[in-house]
C-alpha cells in the first residue's frame, strides 16, 4: 500500500476520533449553550413535579444531585424541550436541598431545588412531664423516616460483644410509620442484620430526665437496648462511664434491667451496678423506661416505678463517677453475643421488632 493512501486512512480515523470524542477532547463539536426557566424550585413537604424550560443550542442531558430527585428526560436531543422534576415526600423534620444539572458540552446550568421538612409536632399536651422538668429534645415518630438528630452505626458482625449482626444503615433495618420508630433485626442472604441509633451524638445532654416507650422483640437471642454513652469517650471503656436505662434479653423474657458502667464498677469486674425485675408484658406491649439523671444520683423507672438508684459518691473521682458530662441516647436491637446468646439462639424467631413509641429528654427549669 502506498504511503499516500496509509497517511489518508490515518488522516480520516483521526478526524472521525475527535468527531465523535468527549466534549473535552478536541473542539469538533460546537460550544454548549443552555438556559432553563426557572433557576429554582420550591417544594412542599408532601413534595410533588414542576417543569422547566430548557433552550439549548443542541442536545442536553440533566443530572440530580440526591436521590430524592427524578428527572424526566435525563437526554435530549431537541433542541428545546421540558424537563420534569419530580420530588419524593421529605418524612423528616429537616429542610432540604439539592440541585438539578443541566449540561450541554462543556456548559451547565444549574437549577436550585428546596424542600422543607414536615412540621415538628407540638409537644403532647398530654404529655407526662416529670415535676420540675420541661421538654427539651423529643422525636414522636410522626413522619416516615428519621431526621438529622440521628446516625446509624455501620459495623460487622462481631464488633462488640460477639454480637451476630452486622449494624448497617440499609436493608430495611428501620422504619418510621404509623407513629413508631421500627428497628427490625433480620436475615438477608445468610446474614443478619440490625441497626444502632444514635441521637444528638456530637452535643449530647448533661444531667435530665431521658425517657421512651418502648414494645421489646420475642425470641432466644434478642438483646434491645436503651442506653446513654458520653460525646466525649477518650478515657476509652469504661472509665468514660456508660449508662443502660433498659436492656432485656430474648432468653429472660419480660425481665427489664437498667445497670451503669465506669472504671470501679463494671462487669469486666463483676462490680457493676445493676437492677433487674419482671415487666410483665414487655415483648408484647409499650412500656415506660425512664432515667433521672442529675449531680448527685441516678435513677431509673420502669413505668414510673424506681428500679436502679446509683449516688454519686461526691470524691470528685472519675474512676466512681464519670457522669458530670454530656451524653446522647442509644436504641439498638443486637442478635447473640456474649449475653444475648448466653442461654441459646433460635434464628426461627427471625425477623425480630424493637417497636419505639417515642424518645424524651428534659431538662431542670
Amino acid at each position: 500500500m502506498k504511503k499516500s493512501m496509509i497517511y489518508s486512512l490515518l488522516f480520516a480515523c483521526m478526524a472521525a476520533f475527535a468527531a465523535c470524542g468527549d466534549d473535552e477532547v478536541g473542539s469538533a463539536n460546537p460550544a454548549g449553550e443552555v438556559s432553563c426557566s426557572p433557576t429554582e424550585l420550591n417544594f412542599i413537604a408532601n413534595g410533588g413535579e414542576q417543569t422547566v424550560t430548557v433552550t439549548a443550542n443542541r442536545e442536553w442531558m440533566a443530572y440530580a444531585s440526591a436521590d430524592w430527585m427524578t428527572l424526566t428526560p435525563t437526554n435530549s436531543m431537541g433542541k428545546t424541550g421540558t424537563l420534569s422534576v419530580k420530588v419524593a415526600e421529605n418524612g423528616t423534620y429537616d429542610d432540604r436541598e439539592g440541585t438539578v444539572t443541566v449540561k450541554v458540552g462543556n456548559t451547565r446550568q444549574v437549577i436550585a431545588v428546596r424542600q422543607p421538612g414536615i412540621p415538628k409536632p407540638a409537644p403532647d399536651p398530654s404529655m407526662n412531664v416529670p415535676e420540675g422538668y420541661e421538654i427539651d429534645w423529643y422525636d414522636e415518630f410522626t413522619g416516615i423516616s428519621l431526621g438529622s438528630d440521628w446516625t446509624y452505626e455501620v459495623k460487622d458482625a462481631g464488633w462488640v460483644n460477639s454480637e451476630k449482626q452486622a449494624y448497617v444503615n440499609g436493608n430495611g433495618v428501620t422504619e418510621v410509620s404509623n407513629g413508631t420508630l421500627k428497628i427490625n433485626c433480620k436475615k438477608v442472604d445468610g446474614k443478619i442484620y440490625s441497626a444502632r441509633l444514635y441521637a444528638n451524638k456530637k452535643k449530647g445532654w448533661k444531667y435530665g430526665w431521658v425517657e421512651a416507650k418502648i414494645k421489646l422483640p420475642k425470641g432466644s437471642g434478642t438483646w434491645p437496648a436503651f442506653w446513654m454513652m458520653p460525646v466525649d469517650e477518650s478515657d476509652g471503656w469504661p472509665t468514660c462511664g456508660e449508662i443502660d436505662i433498659m436492656e432485656e434479653v430474648g432468653n429472660h423474657p419480660d425481665y427489664t434491667s437498667s445497670s451503669i458502667h465506669c472504671y470501679s464498677y463494671n462487669h469486666t469486674k463483676g462490680t457493676q451496678k445493676t437492677a433487674e425485675r419482671l415487666t410483665a408484658g414487655a415483648e408484647s406491649d409499650f412500656h415506660v423506661y425512664a432515667l433521672e439523671w442529675t449531680e448527685n444520683y441516678i435513677q431509673t423507672y420502669v413505668d414510673g416505678n424506681p428500679l436502679l438508684h446509683f449516688d454519686n459518691d461526691g470524691a470528685g473521682n472519675k474512676q466512681t463517677w464519670p457522669f458530670a458530662k454530656e451524653f446522647y441516647v442509644i436504641l439498638n436491637l443486637a442478635w447473640g453475643g456474649t449475653w444475648g446468646g448466653a442461654g441459646g439462639i433460635d434464628e426461627s424467631a427471625l425477623p425480630v421488632t424493637m417497636e419505639v413509641d417515642y424518645v424524651r429528654v428534659f431538662h431542670k427549669k
